[in-house]
This record gives structure tokens, C-alpha cells and sequence, in this order.
């Protein structure tokens, strides 16, 4: 059995600071119908070694991650803020950002709450925060939950439990949204999930929640 006094900085090296293309692609694309010209100030907040920059570089005129730790891969010419993404507030101003993007980090915290209050105290009144997760509610989640009663990524695997710790619905994520007074929610997903039983993915043309491994929600903060 895997211990579970793992820490944060633990946990997110576990992950290999890396997601899904699929995930990046869908994070980006929720950015491009959101903006209005250029974002000016945008924060990867869990970057790991920053691969979702290539994707939204077209989208801001100024990147910075922020993490735990500084992975060894993340560019050294690149603006970094460190963060205990588990702690109730983080080294930094209100409002420094017009966008906060979170890929695939809240599952690795203990307090999924206190992160989205950090995540909207630190974007611009009127800013928007873009939160991924793995979607529990897809047929190979809600598979491996009837066949093993765990959700298919929180089983004990490595890269999975204890490193992914909390897991939330779309539900979940929409009422945490409007307790930290973020509006205009919408829940989207990754249109790209694993066949049960398959190493496969599945077609295409099959899309939403049930094809989705991943779920992601899109708010504003209030102006």
C-alpha cells in the first residue's frame, strides 16, 4: 500500500509536471473564445515544466507559471512564481492576472477550495479562470467504479493515488465556483477519453461527458 503523508511537492513531481495534448488543446481553444484580442497577464498555476505554453502563447502577451517546485525543464527564460499550492494563500498580489489557467493540479490538493479562492484572488476583477480535472463521470470512470469502486484516476497506481487526492464532479467544481463569486460557469470537456477495457480512444465523432476523460470549467470573476 502507498503511503499518504505524501506532500505537495511530492505529489507533483509524481505527475511528471506533464498532462494530456488533448487537455492543453481544449484549455487553449476555451481561451481563443474567450478573449478579446490578447490576454495581457495570464498564470499556469500547477505549470509543472510548462508545456501548456506553446499553446497559449498566441494568447498572452506575457506568460508566468506558478508551482510548487521549478522543474528542471521549465524554461529558464521563462517568469516562474513559487507557490505552496496547498496553503491558504500564496506569495502574491491581488488581481495580477487577466486569465488563470489550472491544468490537471486541483485533484492533487487537500483543499480543492482554498485553491479556486487563491486562483480567483489572484486574477483582475473581470478576469476569466479556466480549471481542468479528470471528469469522473465519463463510461470508463463510472466503469471502474462500479467493477473496482474506485474512480479511474484516483486508483493506487503510480502517477494516480496518493498523488491525485481529491476527486471532483462538474457539480463540484460549479459550486465552488460561485462560493468564490465567479460567474458566467461553463463546464466543457476534452472531447478525448480511453476506451474501457482498450488502450484505444474513442471516435471522434463521439464527444461530451461520457467520452471525456477530463472536464473543465470556465468562469469570469465578477467586475
Amino acid at each position: 500500500m502507498p503511503t499518504t503523508d505524501t506532500t505537495v511537492a511530492e505529489r507533483a513531481k509524481a505527475s511528471l509536471g506533464t498532462s494530456a495534448t488533448a487537455i492543453y488543446i481544449a484549455a487553449a481553444d476555451a481561451l481563443k473564445r474567450e478573449a478579446s484580442g490578447k490576454f495581457l497577464h495570464l498564470a499556469d498555476v500547477g505549470c509543472g515544466t510548462g508545456s501548456f505554453r506553446s499553446f497559449c502563447l498566441p494568447l498572452c502577451d506575457h506568460y508566468c507559471g506558478i508551482d510548487v517546485v521549478r522543474y528542471e525543464s521549465f524554461p529558464a527564460d521563462v517568469d516562474f512564481l513559487a507557490a505552496d499550492l496547498d496553503a491558504a494563500s500564496w506569495p502574491m498580489e491581488d488581481g495580477l492576472f487577466d486569465a488563470t489557467v489550472s491544468i490537471e493540479t486541483i485533484e492533487h490538493l487537500e483543499n480543492p477550495r482554498a485553491f479556486f479562492r487563491e486562483l480567483t484572488r489572484i486574477t483582475r476583477p473581470g478576469g476569466l479562470v479556466i480549471v481542468t480535472t479528470p471528469n469522473q463521470l465519463s463510461l470508463l470512470s463510472k466503469l471502474t467504479l462500479v467493477v473496482k469502486n474506485q474512480f479511474t484516476a484516483f486508483q493506487e497506481r503510480p502517477g494516480l493515488y496518493p498523488a491525485h487526492r481529491t476527486a471532483l464532479l462538474a457539480i463540484d467544481l460549479i459550486r465552488i465556483s460561485k462560493e468564490c463569486g465567479l460567474e458566467n460557469l461553463r463546464i466543457e470537456y476534452s472531447n478525448h477519453g480511453r476506451i474501457p477495457g482498450s488502450a484505444k480512444g474513442w471516435p471522434s465523432v463521439l464527444r461530451g461527458r461520457a467520452f471525456s476523460d477530463n472536464v473543465l470549467v470556465i468562469a469570469r470573476k465578477s467586475a
